[in-house]
């Protein structure tokens, strides 16, 4: 059983939900057309891409296209050197663009620079701000948002670290929260993309994960620190979310050994890491896909190929199934009551949800992903290896 299409080698994609997007006629991608021809770029990032193109590292493009048929309107470059990466899974265009009504904004990042760079939807450049060096074993990978008209930027790394607020008009900094170093500097870099959350007082926090802070929150609008819960050992790559009353948040290595996942009850106050553990699973967790949340169950997929299905609120395993040649860094996305996982295999694989697992099939995309699939008009969009990959509709 085939659930889906067949892929049309062109269009676009963009980032949905904690990173936004433009419902309008362009975004801040990369490119693919109709003959499937290659692009040239790095093999990461995420539904609204920025690429690494040329030189292995030296330059950075941002390339926007048209969303209706993957025609390319405006690209920019910048020559930004650094040193070949050691892991061969990891690259230069690990993060997304974030777009609003007015601007698209990207992080440009190096050892010897973090740019912060907006452009109109015409790619007229409106400002630039460079946050500093930057250090990681990695590269940078954290995606900023926009929030209320500011740029929220994590700089969770092996250096000095801090969550920065930039004015989305000027790039002028309006709070800096600065992070802890934790007990190993060395696995201090973070890379998820932080969400928001209304706490019971009405005030938003902004939920992080690193491993120095493990589940933390700081308030939105002016940098506060709130809470933290550093119980976590590892690295911190997935972004939190939220369940019910609770933060999840989970942990791990590349090798795949001692990866868990805590659950974090929400309200704290101060260092909660003591009090506020709801629990702790240490079977088929995540270390780079985030969990998905829905009607009442973390639906889990593990870099391994593991699916399971746990009930959020207590923790209690209701379904965990291997699937057979696969492995995945992108998270599952929800979409029609189903979820689709796109492997690093190549292949977009649908499961059901509720209590009993159900494969409902497996489509091929061609060549394999990293990237997290975003869903927009009945299209799934899918950045592959070397190519972009429009689902299209029935």
């Amino acid at each position: 059983m085939d659930p889906l299409p067949r892929p049309e080698r062109h269009g676009y994609q963009h980032r949905q939900g904690r990173s936004g997007y433009l419902g309008g006629k362009r975004f801040c991608l990369a490119r693919a057309d109709r003959r499937r021809e290659p692009l040239t770029a790095g093999r990461l990032g995420g539904p609204v891409v920025l690429v690494d193109r040329l030189d292995n590292g030296n330059v950075r493009t941002i390339i926007c296209v048209r969303k209706s048929d993957g025609k390319e309107l405006w690209q920019k470059s910048y020559p930004l050197p650094m040193a070949r990466l050691g892991n061969k899974n990891t690259g230069y265009a690990n993060t997304s663009p974030v777009v609003d009504a007015e601007r698209v904004v990207a992080c440009f990042v190096s050892n010897d620079h973090f740019w912060v760079r907006a452009y109109d939807h015409a790619g007229k450049e409106l400002w630039s701000r460079d946050l500093g060096t930057f250090v990681a074993q990695h590269g940078h990978g954290a995606s900023p948002m926009i929030y209320e008209g500011n740029v929220i930027v994590t700089n969770d790394q092996d250096g000095a670290s801090s969550v920065v607020s930039l004015d989305a008009r000027t790039g002028a900094v309006v709070w800096k929260s600065p992070r802890a170093s934790g007990l190993n500097p060395n696995i201090a870099a973070a890379y998820c993309t932080p969400i928001t959350h209304q706490r019971a007082d009405g005030t938003v926090e902004l939920l992080l994960t690193s491993q120095s802070h493990g589940v933390s929150s700081i308030d939105v609008r002016t940098g506060a620190f709130n809470w933290d819960s550093p119980v976590f050992d590892k690295r911190m790559v997935a972004s939190a979310i939220v369940a019910g009353d609770l933060a999840i948040g989970s942990c791990g290595s590349g090798a795949g050994t001692g990866n868990y996942l805590s659950a974090i009850k929400l309200g704290g106050k101060g260092n909660v890491g003591a009090t506020h553990v709801a629990y702790t699973l240490r079977r088929a967790t995540p270390y780079v896909p985030t969990p998905l949340f829905h009607e009442g169950r973390l639906y889990l997929i593990s870099d391994a190929g593991f699916a399971s299905a746990i009930e959020a609120a207590t923790g209690k395993e209701i379904w965990s199934e291997r699937l057979p040649r696969a492995e995945f860094f992108s998270s599952p996305v929800l979409l029609d009551g189903k979820i689709y996982c796109a492997s690093t295999k190549g292949e977009m694989i649908v499961l059901a949800t509720g209590d009993t697992f159900k494969e409902l099939g497996r489509s091929s995309l061609g060549e394999g992903t990293h990237s997290t699939p975003c869903v927009d008009g009945g299209r799934i969009y899918v950045k592959t290896f070397t190519h972009l990959v429009c689902i299209a509709g029935k």
